[in-house]
């Protein structure tokens, strides 16, 4: 099974694939990873008709059965918040235009999925993520790598989840 994970921004949205079978640890691999990134000198809606474009160009490329995107965390800035929103507003239209069923997990969920702990901090995320794909070096940008951690938890969630149903 094939799954698109998504850390999503405005500026920059980090996109994985990850397939489940696979042979790293969990029977998950990453298939390809990295960021969507859309240039500060466009117009905000340009830029979210941009990361549209962008995101349906790697679904229409990598086939993804499964999406799973992260939940917005608001934080003290409500102005990245609310930029943050629409840009998950368009990643979630988007995702719904190929027909694909979409997932959403809390940044508390995906930690807890990769590393046992809901509130680890981003280089433990990092490293655990490498481990459990049998990656080379730590994947990088962040943003990226936590697309592949929503990937994975996405995976992690699905395999459970079809346990449950064929027990």
């Amino acid at each position: 099974m094939r799954i698109l994970g998504i850390d999503p921004g405005v500026a920059t949205t980090g996109w994985a694939i990850v397939e489940s079978g696979g042979t790293g640890e969990n029977g998950v691999k990453s298939v390809e990873y990295g960021v969507i990134t859309t240039p500060k000198t466009d117009t905000h809606s340009h830029r979210l008709v941009e990361l549209r474009e962008d995101l349906s160009e790697l679904m229409a490329e990598y086939v993804p059965e499964y999406a799973a995107v992260e939940k917005l965390y608001f934080a003290t800035n409500a102005k990245t918040a609310f930029s943050v929103g629409e840009a998950r507003g368009v990643i979630l239209l988007a995702i719904e235009e190929q027909g694909i069923s979409v997932y959403e997990y809390s940044p508390l969920q995906i930690k807890s999925a990769v590393c046992g702990y809901g509130k680890a901090p981003k280089r433990q995320v990092q490293e655990m993520v490498q481990s459990i794909l049998g990656l080379g070096e730590l994947p990088k940008p962040d943003d990226a790598a936590d697309a592949l951690a929503v990937g994975i938890c996405c995976a992690s969630r699905i395999a459970m989840e079809n346990r449950i149903i064929s027990s």
